[in-house]
């Protein structure tokens, strides 16, 4: 039986979000962790015993918060907060980035400073456990005060209203909690904006595509790597003194795993000698030049949005010595840049892929490969929509990497002025992430078709495994069929990690 990942605030991990959102481990809140909820949360009932004035307590909320709020309507402040913020449209969040964000948002509640009791991240926790997770729109946020709608969607299961998606299908939220053993939570002072008022959405979905794109950049290299195979190009462009000479960290990476790969390759020694060429064209020869900053800016993302899965993103936060402070740590400036400097690095490894994919089929660029790779061109269209699919999607690509997190406009009355855009950012990405899934598919569908025109003459050993992986997905092509499944299906695979060595 998997052990349950203790989460306490502090020492979650991009790995770990990705275990519990696709790969389904059990988690728990940790022990100390509950000690401290205890803890904070007397602070927050003395402040309500003491009716003193504090804002998302006992005031209202935003351009309301010059508004007092009764003793005897807090309980209905923060009830009415999650049923008025829960006004996201468009398509659904997928399930693994609803786990995502429901880790997330037990995680920072765990922290401490939210002041909330234990029974809200316990209640999460057990809802991941069970396989329950509701319908999250990922349009409505702007990303301050951090992820409202779609953290005030996940806020409307856990007071049981709603519907919840279930291991058996949807039920309405209370019915579906009672029937795992499970009781909603009754919102107590502060508890509705604990909820609600924090960057987890956008969080969640960059914490997911900053994996993928980890998995991308590995498999882009056996592509590019395939694709040189194919094309006799030369791999003395990737010698690492010409990096050294450079000084560049992601650049001198990515040349030494294209040489790990092209090591001892018997097609390389079959045009070594005699090669008329001197150097190839950039989509070849500039691998490392173009994939190596693609790597610097995968680490940034990484440090960046690894910090924010341990941040402390409520409002007010609640401090050790009974000190409530209102600030700004829900605003999602930092993961928005973040998601908007992985867009563009995605977007140039999807343009240099769809150029090496050119370069495999177009006769005139080719090396006697026959032309679109097909043995009978003309009656046979080979792999000339593939190419264009690919050109399309690469296309896509460059339109979605506008930032999002430069653009801003006013909300709530104007008292949230300044706004990140950070949702828009997410789902960006997600959707260059899977253009760049296919277009790798794509390449190495070409590139593994090119390697058979050259046989019987093999490459190395770690292309030829990523040769029989495309092989065990993907026939070779004679005469023309439909394209599209293949392509689906070696997506799939590079999404899977299949070619990562």
């Amino acid at each position: 039986m998997t052990t349950p990942l203790l989460f306490d605030g502090r020492s979650l991990a991009i790995t770990d979000v990705v275990a519990v959102a696709r790969d389904r481990r059990p988690v728990a809140l940790a022990a100390n962790a509950a000690s401290l909820l205890m803890a904070r949360r007397r602070i927050v009932d003395d402040i309500v015993a003491r009716n003193a004035v504090v804002y998302g307590v006992t005031t209202g909320f935003g351009k309301l918060s010059d508004i007092a709020i009764a003793p005897d309507e807090l309980a209905a402040l923060q009830v009415n907060l999650v049923r008025s913020h829960a006004a996201g449209v468009g398509p659904h969040l997928a399930e693994a980035e609803v786990r995502a964000m429901m880790l997330l948002r037990a995680n920072v509640i765990a922290k401490g400073y939210s002041g909330a009791r234990a029974a809200l991240p316990e209640l999460l926790a057990a809802m991941l456990n069970a396989g329950l997770w509701p319908d999250v729109p990922e349009q409505g946020s702007v990303g301050a005060s951090g992820d409202l709608a779609p953290l005030a969607h996940l806020a409307l299961a856990l007071i049981g209203e709603g519907e919840l998606n279930t291991p058996t299908g949807r039920m309405p939220a209370a019915a579906a909690l009672a029937a795992h053993g499970l009781v909603p939570v009754t919102l107590g002072p502060k508890e509705g904006i604990t909820l609600i008022n924090g960057t987890q959405a956008h969080t969640a979905i960059a914490s997911l595509a900053v994996s993928d794109a980890r998995t991308l950049w590995e498999t882009a290299h056996v592509a590019g790597a395939m694709t040189l195979e194919a094309l006799l190009g030369t791999p003395v462009a990737f010698d690492a003194r010409i990096q050294e000479a450079r000084g560049q960290i992601g650049q001198a990476t990515s040349a030494a795993r294209l040489r790990a790969l092209l090591a001892d390759s018997p097609i390389r020694e079959s045009h070594r000698e005699g090669d008329p060429r001197v150097q190839d064209a950039y989509a070849l020869r500039c691998m490392p030049q173009v994939h190596g900053p693609v790597l610097d800016a995968i680490e940034f993302a990484e440090g960046l949005i690894g910090r924010e899965l341990n941040a402390a993103t409520d409002n007010p936060l609640v401090f050790e010595d009974g000190t409530m402070l209102s600030g700004g740590n829900f605003h999602g400036q930092a993961v928005a840049m973040a998601l908007d400097v992985l867009a563009i690095a995605m977007t140039n490894l999807a343009t240099i892929a769809e150029r090496r994919i050119d370069r495999l089929v177009h006769p005139d660029l080719n090396e006697g490969l026959p032309a679109f790779l097909s043995p009978k061109a003309g009656v046979n269209s080979g792999f000339m929509m593939a190419q264009v699919t690919a050109a399309s999607l690469a296309s896509e690509c460059k339109v979605l990497s506008h930032p999002a997190s430069v653009d801003t406009i006013p909300t709530d009355g104007s008292k949230e002025d300044v706004v990140p855009m950070a949702m828009g950012a997410a789902w960006k990405l997600r959707r260059i992430v899977g253009n760049v899934q296919h277009i790798l598919g794509i390449e190495l569908m070409c590139a593994a078709q090119g390697l058979d025109y050259r046989r019987p003459l093999r490459s190395s050993a770690p292309i030829e495994r990523a040769h029989a992986a495309v092989r065990s997905r993907v026939a070779p092509l004679g005469t023309d069929r439909v394209l599209s499944p293949d392509i689906q299906a070696l997506g799939r695979a590079v999404g899977e990690g299949v070619f990562v060595p």
